[in-house]
């Protein structure tokens, strides 16, 4: 049986606990909070799947348990959410937002006077997916005119007509690095609202084709992957090596004609190490930061968010604020004839090179 002094002892360490718990600072601000998740785009598309399946979970892995409400704030490709993050949003630690993998690059390329946001300096959680187990394809309507990579790389033959929605979205910048890297005779035609509008576009046969993520199609547009599926897989990209479910769809770097044009491209895939991005504005108090930044890996391991993924079938290969920080440092030290060359590719992008139908 206890002693008197052990009971006493305990019941000192008990109030301390709960003295300690009361005075927690971080969860003292989160407690009966309202932390608002910006996604970039509209409803319906990846970015949007990730952030609503996120939030579904964040609350309970931060101290003091805070409720998570989702905005939407589509435009500019997402520029327009990070500009908010970067310059509007409270600094207390209560905004977070996901937006394009291709933002960082698009900050340190400086080619946009629009941008208005250091990446360096965000307050980086980590990025859901690294692209472990994705890639993103070149779909074509099996009706267009351009059925293989050798039909769209030859000269003078049917342009290969792709839409996009803005600058900085990867769908546009990947169109233009590889239709200049792999002489592609592709037409861009931008301006289309979120993913969801550029799947209905090619349904509707406005136009041929899109880029866009396998795990993207699976959670939202399933039936472009079924066997009878009215779609074909002509590339992909952001892969080193071809995706296990898709042997026979060749990768970017290997329709590559030579070692530079595989560096340009390999340089242009290093976003996707940073695929599902979330961030806190620049500021938040270190503390809060640290908790929301532990929440973020809690989060990825929590056996109720994996079982919502896979339901979702959405890649979850996570990594942490520090190991996007340091895809960002990789970017930012690429060659500088490089960055320049992506950077040319991205300006011609922004104003694509047709009108929506």
């Amino acid at each position: 049986m206890p002693t008197r002094a052990a009971i006493l002892a305990l019941s000192a360490a008990a109030v301390m606990s709960a003295t300690l718990a009361r005075a927690d600072p971080v969860a003292d601000f989160y407690k009966g909070q309202q932390i608002k998740l910006v996604v970039g785009y509209g409803t319906g598309g990846g970015y949007d799947v990730y952030g609503r399946l996120f939030a579904r979970h964040l609350g309970r892995h931060i101290p003091g348990q805070p409720n998570v409400i989702v905005q939407n704030m589509p435009g500019a490709g997402s520029l327009r959410a990070v500009n908010f993050l970067a310059n509007t949003a409270p600094k207390d630690g209560a905004t977070i937002a996901t937006f394009s993998r291709d933002m960082p690059l698009m900050a340190i390329i400086g080619h946009n006077a629009n941008v208005r946001f250091d990446a360096h300096k965000l307050t980086w959680l980590g990025s859901s997916s690294s692209y472990a187990n994705d890639a993103y394809m070149l779909f074509v309507h099996r009706d267009a005119a351009v059925k293989s990579i050798d039909e769209a790389r030859r000269p003078g033959g049917s342009p290969l007509v792709l839409g996009g929605t803005a600058e900085g979205a990867t769908g546009n910048d990947v169109a233009m690095v590889l239709r200049s890297a792999l002489n592609l005779n592709l037409r861009l035609i931008p301006g289309y609202p979120d993913s969801g509008g550029l799947f209905l576009a090619v349904d509707r046969r406005e136009i041929d084709g899109r880029f866009v993520g396998l795990s993207a199609t699976a959670s939202s547009h399933p039936q472009w992957l079924a066997p009878s599926s009215h779609m074909r897989m002509l590339l992909q990209f952001a892969r080193v090596t071809r995706h296990p479910d898709y042997p026979d769809v060749p990768t970017a770097r290997e329709l590559a004609p030579d070692d530079k044009t595989r560096a340009l491209i390999a340089l242009a895939e290093l976003p996707y190490r940073l695929s599902r991005p979330f961030a806190a504005p620049p500021g938040v108090p270190a503390d809060r930061a640290r908790a929301l930044q532990a929440a973020f890996l809690a989060v990825h391991r929590d056996p109720l968010y994996l079982e919502d993924a896979a339901r979702l079938k959405v890649d979850v290969s996570p990594i942490g604020g520090d190991e996007v920080l340091r895809a960002i440092d990789d970017i930012a030290n690429a060659p500088a004839d490089m960055l320049a060359v992506i950077g040319k590719i991205m300006s011609d992008a922004k104003g694509g090179e047709g009108k929506r139908p």
